[in-house]
């Protein structure tokens, strides 16, 4: 390490903490925030259901099937 060496910090690395400094909750908020959107519980019944009523897509899906 050089001797007048100063640890550095993007614009955005200082933001980021200035932002948490000023709001401490907001990291739970945000945990909270996508446990309500993403995090859900999958029932693998269900899911089993589904791929097996998955109906294979055509090679081209714009073409019509002519008989």
């Amino acid at each position: 390490m050089p001797l007048f060496w100063k640890p550095y910090k993007s614009e955005v690395t200082q933001f980021i903490d200035e932002l948490k400094a000023k709001k401490p909750t907001l990291e739970a908020e945000q945990r909270a925030g996508r446990a309500l959107l993403w995090d859900k519980a999958i029932d693998r019944n269900e899911q089993a259901d589904f791929r097996a009523a998955k109906v294979a897509q055509q090679a081209y899906v714009y073409q019509t099937k002519e008989h």
